[in-house]
């Protein structure tokens, strides 16, 4: 087990998403999620947005770059397009959370599992990780233009000399959990849809619960912090936002 620092402080709140739901919500400064995979096999796809101003999200690249991986856990942080961070990975029991595999689509689900329709099979419908996004990003506003790479919660994927990649189906185990401290009022945008490369051959999402939870300020000698020199000056980047 992965752990830095963990919130102290009584739930404010907590949610469970069925397997198949999606869910967003405005997660403010100074706030921890603790994500919880109910079931073994879970997979939580995540988009991130300052809610303040949209058009700044989750950038992928600049996250890997910063940290000289190709995963996330403990010690983390994501960034945005602007260089601030939006949230940082304080504690983790999972050890590996994919970044590079995107999201499931209607087409795939189809091929994979056969057709389905919610006139017939209404919430055991099989659904996908992008139309689930896209319903969510509509509610503020956004669409297809505002998707951007995901993080893919409780799914460990490598890649072989060769370069072909390979998903872990034993990887995420239930009571599996990660904790996320938010640097800045975020958009966060979630949905429990089976990993792209999940081999499962049945149709099976998984439950997933968040509690969220006050957190004490960040201190300069935070782990996430001077992880490395880039995180440093992403946290610079993010404080000079919320002076007064």
């Amino acid at each position: 087990m992965n752990t830095l620092a963990q919130s102290t402080q009584s739930p404010l709140w907590t949610v469970r998403l069925e397997p198949g739901e999606h869910w967003s919500g405005v997660m403010r400064r100074g706030i921890s999620l603790r994500l919880t995979a109910l079931e073994q096999g879970a997979n939580l796809s995540a988009l991130m947005y300052n809610f303040e101003q949209l058009s700044e999200r989750y950038n992928m690249p600049d996250t890997l770059k910063a940290h000289h991986t190709a995963f996330l856990t403990t010690g983390c942080v994501c960034y945005s397009d602007m260089g601030r961070i939006l949230c940082s990975i304080t504690a983790d029991s999972c050890g590996w959370h994919d970044t590079i595999c995107g999201l499931s689509d209607a087409a795939m689900v189809a091929e994979r599992f056969g057709p389905s329709r919610f006139q017939e099979q209404r919430n055991q419908a099989h659904k996908n990780g992008r139309d689930s996004m896209l319903n969510e990003l509509g509610k503020y506003g956004l669409g297809k233009r505002d998707l951007v790479a995901n993080i893919n919660f409780f799914s460990r994927v490598t890649a072989d000399e060769d370069g072909a990649l390979h998903f872990d189906a034993e990887h995420c185990r239930a009571g599996a959990w990660v904790d996320l401290r938010f640097e800045m009022h975020t958009l966060l945008v979630l949905s429990t849809c089976p990993h792209p490369l999940d081999p499962n051959t049945q149709y099976q999402p998984r439950a997933v619960s968040l509690t969220a939870s006050r957190t004490a300020a960040v201190v300069s000698q935070d782990p996430c912090r001077i992880r490395c020199p880039e995180n440093t000056r992403g946290f610079q980047n993010t404080e000079r936002v919320f002076l007064t």
